[in-house]
């Protein structure tokens, strides 16, 4: 049996401010960079992306494997039209020299726009659908953070999203939708499938699998998910302006009504708890006051999550809006991770460890720098392997980087590319043992309580000015399908 085996992972943020060109998807921080045939396989084996655990199941299987090319960039604004049309070009030429094939599996993240064409990967499956025509089968895994939409649902015999976030099952996705690919194959004929949308935007924070009331609508999903072959929610990700955008579901079964009644189950939960998932956040100055209180009696760190100038969500990693109050109210002993600003890094580089240097740290993406005398405490070469619950395995390469101490005794870590804040070797290797760190300033939304949350006093989400806004209603959408609500109501 020949099976093919492709990927495109982009989350696109409709409003950020950098779009996402063909260098980003070469050089992705801590995932691996774009990989051809040749390196695929031995490229993504031992990573923590779904591909990883869609080989391991079919190398299990006895499947022959034939790879095709394979692209990931970190979340930033829409992919650009060369670095599209190179990527779906590599992937659609690679499957044409591939064929003939029993069965296609593809690496999707589901929130991808590129220039011309909003719903990205309802693109490339139309694509790749005009080669091998209607009947090979083909699944894919997804991020939940995907935009699902109708198009993708009629393109794949099967999708299947992570059921974690922070992100710690994706190579468990991978594994599970090659699952699905042969059992595909050994039937002999499709599915049955389903495509739900909710009416109502899931505020990032509320998505998090680790609290509630997303825990429970997970073992919800896992209660009606036991009749059918698969049971997808996607919670979305409400940052890109097209009519797609928001929550979804799919469903696939033996027979229509087992699809349908999955489907309509999850819907209807989601219906009944919309006030559930209403936003709770602080201001800035207000989460630093509390981290405070409490640093002051607790034995572990005390986490800020920097939620709107989030990575992991299109942000920069380089807004001050944190750093600022943090040096305010003298958070002496604080760990801001990280501000990604080369130019800052490269200074400190020259200056050397141990002297002090006049900077204007970040701000790049906004225009709003922290002016500070920053002592520089460590360099590194931003190279460490991650070792948390959701990249261990993954080569971070963060480019020159630097630890940093500014006014207040307030500790700086700065990199000159972009990662979001979800591992603690982001510290470690920059001698910081992260339990002894009295509050830990991170830019993430949710990913970070993979690894931080464990070691944690009490978690902490704060707005500081950055584009993944918290509430993402005030952004000026205009291609949103009508009757969406761009936020929970309230009870």
């Amino acid at each position: 049996m020949r099976i093919g085996i492709a990927g495109f992972l982009h989350e696109s943020h409709s409003f950020a401010p950098h779009p996402t060109t063909w260098a980003d998807f070469l050089n992705p921080g801590s995932w691996p960079p774009v990989q051809r045939p040749a390196t695929l396989l031995d490229g993504l084996r031992n990573t923590a992306v779904p591909a990883a655990g869609a080989i391991a199941v079919a190398e299990a299987a006895g499947v022959t494997l034939v790879p095709l090319s394979w692209a990931m960039a970190n979340p930033a604004g829409p992919v650009n039209e060369e670095a599209f049309e190179r990527i779906a070009s590599l992937i659609c030429a690679d499957l044409q020299a591939a064929l003939p094939l029993d069965g296609l599996y593809l690496d999707l993240h589901g929130a991808a726009m590129a220039d011309g064409y909003p719903d990205a990967e309802g693109e490339l499956m139309r694509r790749i659908r005009a080669i091998t025509g209607p009947d090979l089968p083909i699944t894919a895994s997804l991020d939940p953070h995907c935009n699902l939409t109708a198009a993708m649902v009629a393109r794949a015999d099967a999708l299947s999203p992570f059921r974690t976030y922070p992100h710690v099952d994706m190579k468990e996705a991978g594994g599970r939708a090659m699952s699905l690919l042969l059992a595909r194959i050994r039937r002999g004929t499709p599915f049955a499938r389903a495509f739900r949308q909710l009416d109502y935007w899931i505020p990032l924070s509320g998505m998090c699998t680790l609290v509630p009331p997303m825990t429970i609508a997970m073992e919800e999903r896992a209660r009606l998910a036991a009749g059918v072959a698969e049971l997808g929610l996607c919670f979305g990700f409400p940052y890109a302006d097209f009519p797609d955008c928001g929550a979804a579901i799919c469903a696939y079964a033996e027979d229509q009504a087992a699809a349908d009644a999955a489907a309509d189950g999850l819907l209807a939960w989601f219906v009944a708890h919309e006030t559930d998932f209403v936003l709770d956040v602080l201001p800035a100055a207000e989460g630093v006051a509390q981290a405070l209180r409490l640093a002051a009696t607790a034995s572990r760190p005390v986490l800020l999550a920097d939620t709107q100038d989030n990575p992991g969500g299109g942000g920069h990693g380089d807004t001050t809006g944190l750093l600022a109050e943090l040096v305010r109210q003298e958070a002496r002993g604080a760990v801001l991770a990280l501000i990604n600003d080369a130019e800052s890094a490269a200074a400190c580089h020259a200056a050397g460890e141990g002297a002090s240097l006049s900077l204007s740290l970040g701000g790049r993406s906004d225009g709003v720098p922290f002016a500070c005398t920053a002592r520089v405490l460590r360099l590194s070469d931003g190279s460490f392997m991650c070792t948390g619950p959701m990249a261990g395995g993954n080569m971070a390469n963060l480019g020159p980087t630097a630890l940093v101490e500014v006014q207040g005794g307030v500790r700086v870590i700065v990199v000159s590319r972009k990662m979001q804040a979800y591992d603690q070797a982001i510290l470690r290797h920059l001698g910081i043992e992260p339990a002894g760190v009295p509050i830990i300033g991170l830019k993430s939304s949710v990913h970070f309580r993979a690894d931080f949350q464990p070691i944690a006093e009490a978690v902490l989400i704060v707005t500081a000015p950055g584009p993944v806004v918290a509430d993402p209603s005030g952004l000026p959408f205009q291609h949103l399908r009508p009757g969406l609500r761009l936020s929970p109501k309230a009870g």
